[in-house]
């Protein structure tokens, strides 16, 4: 390693993981907070919105809100998939089994190189064809066991969160000077408006409003702030393959803090899934991936 200090390196790929762990408490946030999913928006997003602008106003000083006021129709596109995506994770996780959920969210990056073809045709190579296929199976594994009527569409709501998180990290691919952090304010500011209407937010206890404020400072704000911080200092294929420790991480701490099982077919599904994403990210960072991108 020559280009950069091995420390830096060492810290980036800490922090980066440490992101992981604080995004895939989410599923633990919602099976804590008795709080309906519409009211759960409200808060997190309040919360998350407030503390994510504080961290723009230290990280960016003076140049936050021209960040913001410049961020053009592309930004906008960028906020409004985020928002989307955002405002059906919750109500997903409440309706479906949190396994469920990470499995098909896994899915996110073969959804989104085949959405970039489709936009503006990016090369899609043979390896993610074939990965991608054999992580639509996993999830197809994984949805075959048992269900409710009341999983499923909580299933189809994790669909919807999943496509709309592949147009949000297409945008940022085509767009590419749109910046994340403050899009990421925005769209939770816009979950509150969209989420408002529905929610209850003035019946919520001292101890949930305490439970909601930890869960848009931890795993929203704090995610974002080290994986902000990390990735500068490590590759992003690097980076892509410490992050995939969100999938199986999130229904860890749901089986730890409350026994939630996932079911067989949602396990080895999940495998399947998650090895596929393992190495795509594998495939897609060795060298002659990269030279194929460049030709």
């Amino acid at each position: 390693m020559t280009t950069r200090p091995r420390a830096q390196h060492r810290l980036g790929l800490a922090l980066v993981a440490l992101a992981a762990i604080a995004w895939s408490s989410a599923g633990y946030f919602t099976r804590l907070i008795q709080v309906d999913a519409w009211t759960i928006l409200v808060w997190r997003g309040l919360f998350g919105g407030t503390f994510i602008a504080a961290f723009m106003a230290w990280h960016y000083g003076r140049d936050a809100w021209p960040m913001v006021r410049d961020m053009g129709w592309p930004g906008w596109m960028v906020t409004l998939a985020s928002t989307a995506a955002m405002s059906s994770f919750i109500p997903a996780l409440k309706l479906t089994s949190i396994a469920n959920v990470a499995i098909i969210y896994a899915t996110c990056p073969f959804v989104a190189a085949l959405l970039a073809r489709l936009w503006f045709g990016e090369r899609v190579p043979r390896h993610v064809v074939l990965l991608s296929a054999a992580a639509f199976a996993g999830v197809a594994i994984a949805m075959a066991g048992p269900a409710t009527e009341g999983s499923r569409v909580g299933d189809a709501v994790a669909v919807f969160m999943t496509l709309a998180t592949a147009v949000m990290m297409v945008a940022l691919r085509r767009y590419r000077d749109v910046p994340m952090v403050p899009a990421a304010s925005l769209s939770n500011l816009l979950g509150v408006a969209l989420a408002l209407p529905f929610a209850a937010p003035l019946e919520v206890s001292g101890v949930a409003l305490v439970q909601l404020a930890a869960f848009g400072f931890f795993q929203m704000t704090l995610g974002l702030t080290l994986f902000t911080i990390g990735a500068r200092h490590i590759t992003a294929a690097e980076a892509a393959l410490v992050a995939t420790l969100e999938s199986p991480l999130t229904p860890f701490w749901v089986w730890l803090a409350f026994g939630e099982v996932p079911s067989l077919p949602a396990m080895f599904g999940g495998g399947v899934v998650l090895a596929a994403v393992v190495a795509n990210v594998w495939l897609s960072s060795s060298p002659a991936a990269r030279a194929a991108e460049l030709s």
